[in-house]
Order: structure tokens, then C-alpha cells, then sequence
């Protein structure tokens, strides 16, 4: 028996399309080290390249969106892909690429809306946001915005309370997102509610929030988890329910790595090495 083959079938495979984070805590990085730590093997597509660190970013090069397509397609054609991350993107042209590229994938995709980096600096271009709407939202089994992007895809104002969370996830629906999980993370009070919004019912994640400025990554490594789980054959809710409990630990250990002077990543892997 070919023991590394027997292994090989048993691994689920997750493909990430992001950009990359030079600093280590965001983007391809991120997810790479989330899909490790939840024992799934990560391809990549890049659509991007940051100069970025834990206090901000530098610069950004977008790839040719005819590369983006190929990565995508030279990943599919040959490992058997169980599940689809996607977080930045950059540009109309980017989303437009991603689309074709995955249009016959049948697997499930969390797409998590990147626009604005943790340190305020803004990774997605206004005219992207229709594309993105008109593209991708409709192949999204699961749209993971946090408060600010849910009212820029709605083109409205951040809710400030749970009825209009509610509200604005289900506005995300009617856009043709199978399933919302609206993140708490830029609300306030102590508590961080996420809200995972279906057409026939919701569920509310809930933590303390924690005091600390190391939360960099958080949202690329909590949509990568999801998908890691997705991947594994596991039902949305205890994905979502795995990955939540993950990430509240991976933010509590996060003081312990001591990176950079400014906002750093949480501890990817706190169940492994502290």
C-alpha cells in the first residue's frame, strides 16, 4: 500500500484566493496558517502583493487578472478543491476574473468582502463593489462582512444595533448570498456578537470582547477557519460554531507573539505552540 497516497485522500483541500500580506498576520498568510492549523492543505491564487506590516501598508501591486484566472484554473483542473476562500480582491476587473475562473465549481465558497485593511488603508476600489455584488455574491454559500463592509455593499451606515444587523444580513440575502455571517468585531459594549443569518433562521456567536490591539488578520482567519471546516464536510453552523471558539483563542494568545509595533496577528496556532 502507498502510505502517502493512502494519507493524501483523507486531507481536505481548501484553494485561497487573497492577496498577500508581507507582514504575515493577513491575507494568504493567514489563511495558510488558519488551514493549517485546522489540519486542511491550502493552495493559493494571489490577486495581490502588499508591502504591509502590523502599522500599515506601504503599497499594493494588483496581478493581471488574466494570471489570477490561470492560478485558479491550474489549481482546480488538478486538486480535488473541497472548499473556496476568497478575501481581497482589488479591482472590477480581479472579481470579474475570479467569477469565470470558478464558474464550474460546485464546491462550497465563503467570500469574505476585504476592503479596508485593519490599519484604515483601503484594499478594494468603490467601483469594485458593484462587480463584486453582480459577480460573486450569487456563488457565495457564506458572505462574511464585518459592520463596515455589510453597509458598503447596502451603500448605507454601519448598524448600530442587532435589529438593524438583522436587517442589514438580510439585505445581504436578497443580494444573493445563500448565508451572512455578519461580524461583531467594530460594534460596541463588551460583549462581540456575530450574527449567522439564513433564509430560515439565525444564530448568534457571542464573546467577551477582549483588550488587546492585536487583532490584525482576524477576519481573513476567521472566514478561512469556516472554510477549512466547510472543506471537512461539516454543516455550516458547526463551522461557524468551531471557528468562532478558534479565533476567541487565537486573539487571547495573541499578546504572546509580540509582533511589530502596531496592531498585531493573532496566535494562528495556540492549540499547537504557545
Amino acid at each position: 500500500m502507498d502510505t502517502l497516497n493512502t494519507v493524501s485522500d483523507r486531507v481536505s483541500k481548501l484553494l485561497i484566493i487573497a492577496g498577500s500580506d508581507s507582514g504575515g498576520g493577513a491575507g494568504i498568510q493567514a489563511d495558510l496558517k488558519t488551514a493549517s492549523a485546522f489540519g486542511v492543505y491550502g493552495a493559493t491564487a494571489l490577486t495581490a502583493v502588499t508591502a504591509q506590516n502590523t502599522v500599515g501598508v506601504q503599497a499594493v501591486q494588483l496581478l493581471d487578472p488574466p494570471l489570477v484566472h490561470e492560478q485558479i484554473q491550474s489549481v482546480i483542473s488538478d486538486i480535488p478543491v473541497d472548499a473556496v476562500k476568497i478575501g481581497m480582491l482589488g479591482n472590477a476587473a480581479i472579481i470579474t476574473a475570479v467569477a469565470q475562473a470558478l464558474s464550474g465549481y460546485d464546491g462550497p465558497v465563503v467570500l469574505d468582502p476585504v476592503m479596508v485593511a485593519k490599519s484604515g488603508d483601503t484594499l478594494l476600489a468603490d467601483d469594485a463593489i458593484a462587480a463584486l455584488i453582480r459577480h460573486l455574491l450569487p456563488r457565495a454559500d457564506l458572505l462574511t462582512p464585518n459592520l463596515p463592509e455589510a453597509a458598503a455593499l447596502l451603500a448605507t451606515s454601519p448598524a448600530q444595533t442587532s435589529e438593524q444587523a438583522q436587517t442589514q444580513a438580510r439585505q445581504l440575502l436578497d443580494l444573493g448570498a445563500r448565508a451572512v455571517l455578519l461580524k461583531g468585531g467594530h460594534g460596541q459594549g463588551p460583549l462581540c456578537r456575530d450574527l449567522l443569518v439564513e433564509p430560515q433562521q439565525t444564530a448568534i456567536y457571542e464573546a467577551n470582547r477582549q483588550e488587546t490591539r492585536n487583532t490584525h488578520g482576524t477576519g481573513c482567519s476567521y472566514s478561512a477557519a469556516i472554510a477549512s471546516e466547510l472543506a471537512k464536510g461539516h454543516s455550516l453552523d458547526a463551522a461557524v460554531g468551531r471557528a468562532h471558539l478558534w479565533l476567541q483563542k487565537a486573539i487571547a494568545r495573541a499578546d504572546a507573539l509580540g509582533v511589530g509595533a502596531g496592531q498585531g496577528p493573532v496566535h494562528h496556532f495556540h492549540e499547537i505552540w504557545t
